[in-house]
């Protein structure tokens, strides 16, 4: 029978003691935030909430939520999230899957595989870009913010060797039933890499709902701008004018913009732990493999 040793013991306790102190620490600053949201104006201008609300009031939501180019922005985030992810997902698992076989069985895989890793040391840099946009004539659409980024190589990467790691035996099997390889990636190796797919996924949906510079760059009309841009109008640059200035006149900024900040943290706090027993096990495995 395994006895733990009283050095392993003690090593446990403080590293628990030092995991909790480092999720306290995460956990406070929503805290405090949401608290924030929930106050008056003047505790909340005078900086005397800490955990607790003072003056409680949902006033800041009800005003948040009754601006129009916020739910606007906030469906453009939701809009983005959704397809960018899908989309991403489906060029990402296929792009890996090919470049997973092997060099007699897939001939042009290396020069994929060099011409996708030369995209991830030099790009064509911003000027390019727009212009590249421009010319499209993707301004100001959501397809601008979801195109540039749809092919992520670490991503493939990731999964490329999460795929190696499934037995080929599995697929030769399938090929003996009559299966093809567009079958035997959709029945085999999908349902197979689900931890590797939750993983990636998450990066995506988090980079997406996270990403607020191309909204900036791309999109001129306020009612198109993502969660992420709008906020960044907001907070970072103080522009208030795409509020009604009859909603916030009574209001605090720093609760209206404390409750914008914990509305745009929520949706991502959600998903996560759904995706949480997928998330070390698929960054684990993907990142051994060769």
């Amino acid at each position: 029978m395994y006895h733990k040793t009283l050095p392993y013991r003690i090593f446990s306790i403080f590293n628990y003691a030092f995991l909790a102190i480092i999720s306290v620490l995460c956990v406070l600053p929503m805290l405090h935030l949401f608290m924030v949201s929930l106050s008056s104006q003047a505790p909340a201008n005078a900086g005397l909430v800490k955990l607790w609300p003072i003056g409680f009031t949902l006033e800041a939501y009800t005003k948040t939520f009754g601006n129009a180019n916020f739910l606007s922005s906030l469906w453009v985030s939701v809009e983005r999230t959704v397809l960018g992810t899908a989309l991403a997902m489906v060029v990402n698992t296929a792009a890996a899957y090919a470049l997973s076989k092997e060099a007699h069985t897939f001939r042009a895989r290396n020069i994929y595989m060099w011409y996708f890793v030369i995209t991830m040391l030099f790009t064509g840099g911003l000027i390019p870009s727009y212009i590249l946009i421009l010319k499209l004539g993707l301004i100001n659409t959501l397809a601008a913010l979801i195109l540039p980024g749809l092919v992520g190589v670490y991503n493939v990467i990731l999964l490329l060797n999460f795929f190696r790691a499934v037995p080929k035996d599995l697929e030769e099997a399938a090929f003996m039933d009559g299966a093809g390889y567009l079958r035997s990636f959709i029945s085999i190796y999908l349902p197979i890499s689900l931890p590797a797919i939750a993983t990636v996924s998450l990066f995506i949906m988090v980079g997406h709902w996270n990403a607020y510079f191309d909204g900036l760059i791309y999109i001129k009309e306020s009612e198109n701008l993502p969660l992420a841009s709008f906020m960044q109008t907001i907070i970072v640059q103080a522009d208030m004018t795409k509020f009604d200035p009859s909603l916030v006149a009574n209001l605090s900024q720093r609760t209206i913009r404390a409750s914008q900040i914990f509305i745009g943290a929520l949706p991502i706090l959600m998903v996560y732990p759904f995706l949480q027993r997928f998330f070390v096990k698929g960054i684990v495995i993907g990142a051994v493999k060769e």
